[in-house]
């Protein structure tokens, strides 16, 4: 049963926190029916009680009217205006005293602009705070605190403020509506053609570095287009040399081939040398 209980507090926490900018250490607000719920109970030291309900730091405040009306009820709540003492007080700006309960409703305010937790256990105060937005409400019940969940007024103000960040206001509507005619005006100047066929030219729209760009690159892609990964090479460094495949003996034998030719040219030009000397020996013996 702790367990659920501390769990539906850290649920209605993290709903004030995200909706409405709580922040730690939260900021809880006391009245004196609130101390005097504490001292009776003897949920002391009070920082330490509230902290263990809200699972956070806290700061203890009460107001000035708070400890006028428990001064003014006399020695049954001597205790009570002792221990209010200790704690901080909120600026309320009431030159003369008024009601607990009405001090605390003009701190609050309509927008609880200081973001705090209201501790009270005046049930009609409980009423009339829960129609305010902000304002989330810790009262005791017996020797234990308790965090009310939020009420039905403001789970409905989260849920209309968030539909209205979703819509454009008039303002933004009418900048929104001034900028897509002013935009659009000017394509209707950049596409309109002389009747000669040839299309306005206005420098004044034209960029400082022109490009003529295909069909394909002007159109716009609605879709984002991821590049295939393809098959690569192997790295050139880690890739053996290829060896030559010729075979020597070829070579050698060319090299044979070639001398052999030279060898028979001179034979034959021996032979015609020897032709021309015999002829000529004859013909000296004959």
């Amino acid at each position: 049963m702790r367990f659920k209980k501390q769990k539906r507090h850290r649920k209605t926490v993290r709903f004030f926190s995200v909706c409405f900018g709580f922040r730690q250490p939260f900021k809880v607000l006391c009245d004196g029916t609130f101390v005097n719920h504490l001292l009776h109970n003897d949920l002391t030291p009070a920082d330490k009680a509230l902290s263990d309900c809200l699972s956070a730091p806290v700061k203890l405040f009460t107001t000035s009217c708070v400890l006028a009306e428990l001064k003014k009820l006399g020695a049954a709540q001597s205790a009570s205006y002792q221990a209010a003492r200790k704690l901080a007080v909120a600026r309320c700006d009431h030159e003369k005293k008024v009601s607990a309960d009405s001090c605390i409703e003009e701190v609050i305010g309509e927008n609880n602009l200081e973001h705090f937790f209201v501790a009270t256990q005046d049930a009609d105060l409980r009423k009339k705070l829960q129609k305010v937005p902000n304002v989330p409400l810790i009262f005791g019940l017996r020797n234990a605190l308790f965090l009310e969940q939020p009420s039905k007024f403001q789970r409905d103000f989260v849920k209309s403020s968030e539909e209205k960040r979703l819509h454009l206001t008039e303002k933004e509507f009418k900048a929104l509506e001034k900028r897509t005619k002013g935009v659009s005006e000017n394509v209707d100047e950049e596409d309109s053609v002389d009747e000669d066929g040839l299309g306005r030219h206005n420098p004044g729209l034209q960029p400082h570095n022109t490009r003529n760009y295909s069909g394909k690159e002007r159109d716009v892609k609605d879709r984002v287009r991821f590049k295939r990964k393809r098959a690569k090479g192997p790295n050139p460094l880690s890739v053996k040399k290829k060896k030559s495949h010729e075979n020597p003996n070829r070579a050698s034998g060319k090299e044979v081939k070639g001398d052999d030719g030279n060898a028979e040219s001179k034979r034959k030009r021996k032979r015609s040398r020897k032709g021309k000397t015999l002829e000529g020996t004859d013909g000296a013996v004959n």
